[in-house]
């Protein structure tokens, strides 16, 4: 089958109405990969509903060329639709490439959609140089407090994953001016002692 007609085949069975059968097609696509099929992968990343199929397409995503996969989403770190920025950083932190660690911003860091934010902050946290653990320690010490109980333990594992260079700056934050934000600093600080303890709030 000539390129265009492989990837348009890829991107009709993406869209099929069963996620059965859409996880599927992400799966033969990362089974056989080939170049032509970056441009759908990353489009069904921007709109796909189902958790599991977005999964497998990150997975399709890091069998193709390394380079033109990692262009093609520092590219998408820029997308209107929140779910493609998230996709995007998710997908980096699984390449796990240093390259990406600049491309990550403040604005990325503290965007108002939760799930871009939880991407950021985990991707961040794995690529940052140690160099710049502390400065990343203290743009994320802003977010504590923030969102529901899974959005605080995503923050918490991410200063967790940043070390000793996050200990001043979450005891910083507990300085009283706010309970949630207080209650969120000494949970994180718990698990920096202890990394294999449950995460809960004083109180819960």
């Amino acid at each position: 089958m000539p390129v265009p007609e492989r990837a348009a085949a890829l991107s009709q069975a993406l869209r099929a109405e069963e996620a059965s059968d859409r996880l599927q097609a992400a799966l033969t696509a990362g089974t056989h990969p080939d170049a032509s099929y970056l441009e759908p992968l990353v489009a069904r990343c921007a709109v796909e509903p189902d958790f599991y199929v977005r999964d497998m397409l990150t997975w399709a995503l890091t069998r193709l060329p390394r380079d033109a996969v990692f262009d093609r989403l520092l590219a998408e770190l820029s997308a209107e639709v929140p779910q493609a920025r998230s996709q995007a950083l998710h997908t980096l932190s699984k390449l796990g490439d240093p390259r990406a660690w600049p491309a990550i911003t403040a604005e990325h860091l503290h965007d108002s959609d939760p799930e871009v934010a939880r991407a950021a902050w985990r991707t961040a946290a794995g690529l940052a140089p140690d160099e710049a653990h502390s400065a990343l320690a203290g743009e994320l010490v802003l977010e504590l407090g923030r969102g529901d109980i899974e959005v605080m333990r995503s923050l918490s594992r991410a200063l967790v994953e940043l070390g000793e260079a996050a200990i001043a700056p979450v005891r910083g934050a507990d300085d009283g001016s706010a309970l949630q934000r207080a209650r969120h600093a000494r949970a994180t600080l718990r698990l920096i002692e202890d990394p294999e303890a449950t995460f809960t709030l004083d109180g819960v």
